[in-house]
C-alpha cells in the first residue's frame, strides 16, 4: 500500500508519499481500500504543528472505501460494506488502512464513495453547527463565513432546508456567484465591504443571533459586532490565522455575548451520536435537498500541490484525493 506521512511540521513539501506494509487489522478494526480521500483544512494544521501530533505519523481524517478484511470482534461490519468515516486516528492519505469502527459509518447504496468522501467532515460539521452548536430556528437570519467553500456549499443549502435566512461572505468577486448557487440570500465580499456594516443593514440594525466563523483571525472582531444582545460567536476555524487572546471585558462583555469553539468530537463521541447525525446528512443528500459538486480530484501523488492549492484559497469547493 502507499501512504502519506510527515516526519517534521512545516509546508506542503513535507508531506510524503510511502510504500508502506499493511498489518492485519485489529481485532476491533477493519480494512479499508479507500476509493475517494476527503481534503480538508484541517489536515494543513496538523501538517504546520498548529495541531500539534506526534511524529512521524500520517495524516488525514476522511475517507470512504470498501472494506476489505474485518477483526475477530467485529459484528455490525463485514467484507464488501461501503463504508465512509472522520475522525481520529489520523491517517486516511492512503490507498488502504486499518481503522476502528467506532467512527464508522455504512454508507447507502444511492450514495457515491466520492460524494461520501466530501461529506463525513463537512457534513457532519454542518449538522453539529446547526443543530447541536446553536440549533437555528425557522425564521432567523444567520451569518456564515467562507460561503464559496467546502463546507459552506452543504452549510448554505441545510440553512436553507431549516427555513433560515443566510448571509454569506466571500473573499473575492469571482465566489459570489458560487455562493448564489448554494442558498444564500445576501452575500458579501468581506475584501471589498464592512461586512459588519452591511450584516447591520440587513437586519435593521438589529444584528444576527449567531456567527459560523471558520475564517478565524481577519473576521474575528467584525463578527462580534453582527450579533445581538446575547448573540453566540461560533469560532470552528483558523483559515486566516488563529485568534488571538479574546479581551472579554472589551468584546464580550458590552452586549453579553457567548463565545463557543466546537470540534466534532465534543458532538460526534459515541455509535448514537455518529449514527443520528450521518442518518440525517444522508438522507439530505440522497433526497437531492442537498446538492454536491466536487471542485476538483486530485491523486496522491499529487497531495503536495493539494495542499498548496488548499492555503492558497484556490479550492472553491469540496475536493477529494483519489488513490488509485
Amino acid at each position: 500500500m502507499k501512504a502519506v506521512e510527515i516526519s517534521k511540521n512545516g509546508g506542503p513539501e513535507v508531506l510524503e508519499l510511502k510504500n508502506i506494509t499493511l498489518n492485519k487489522p485489529g481485532a476491533d478494526e477493519v480494512t479499508i481500500e479507500h476509493k475517494a480521500i476527503g481534503l480538508n483544512y484541517i489536515d494543513t494544521y496538523h501538517r504546520s504543528g498548529l495541531y500539534p501530533l506526534k511524529l512521524p505519523t500520517g495524516i488525514g481524517a476522511e475517507g470512504a472505501g470498501i472494506i476489505t478484511d474485518v477483526g475477530s470482534n467485529i459484528k455490525d461490519f463485514k467484507v464488501g460494506d461501503k463504508v465512509s468515516y472522520a475522525g481520529a486516528p489520523l491517517g486516511s492519505y492512503s490507498t488502504h488502512r486499518n481503522y476502528p469502527t467506532n467512527n464508522l459509518v455504512k454508507v447507502p447504496e444511492n450514495i457515491d464513495l466520492e460524494i461520501a468522501a466530501t461529506l463525513m467532515t463537512k457534513g457532519l460539521t454542518t449538522f453539529y453547527l446547526l443543530h447541536k452548536t446553536y440549533p437555528v430556528k425557522s425564521g432567523q437570519t444567520i451569518l456564515f463565513h467562507a460561503a464559496a467553500g467546502g463546507v459552506g456549499q452543504i452549510f448554505g443549502q441545510w440553512a436553507k432546508t431549516l427555513g433560515c435566512k443566510t448571509i454569506g461572505t466571500v473573499g473575492s468577486d469571482e465566489k459570489i456567484q458560487k455562493a448564489k448557487t448554494y442558498g444564500y440570500d445576501y452575500i458579501i465580499n468581506y475584501n471589498k465591504e464592512n461586512f459588519s456594516k452591511k450584516v447591520l443593514e440587513i437586519t435593521n440594525g438589529k444584528g444576527v443571533p449567531v456567527v459560523y466563523d471558520g475564517v478565524g483571525k481577519n473576521t474575528f472582531e467584525n463578527s462580534l459586532k453582527c450579533l445581538c444582545t446575547r448573540g453566540m460567536m461560533v469560532s470552528f476555524g483558523n483559515a486566516s490565522g488563529a485568534l488571538s487572546p479574546i479581551d472579554v471585558p472589551k468584546l464580550l462583555q458590552p452586549k453579553g455575548l457567548y463565545f463557543v469553539r466546537p470540534a466534532m468530537q465534543q458532538y460526534l463521541s459515541t455509535r448514537e451520536e455518529i449514527d443520528e447525525a450521518s442518518k440525517i446528512l444522508f438522507e439530505k443528500v440522497g433526497s437531492g435537498k442537498i446538492n454536491i459538486n466536487i471542485f476538483k480530484k486530485y491523486k496522491l501523488e499529487d497531495i503536495v500541490q493539494a495542499h498548496s492549492d488548499l492555503e492558497g484559497r484556490k479550492i472553491t469547493g469540496p475536493a477529494i484525493i483519489i488513490p488509485d
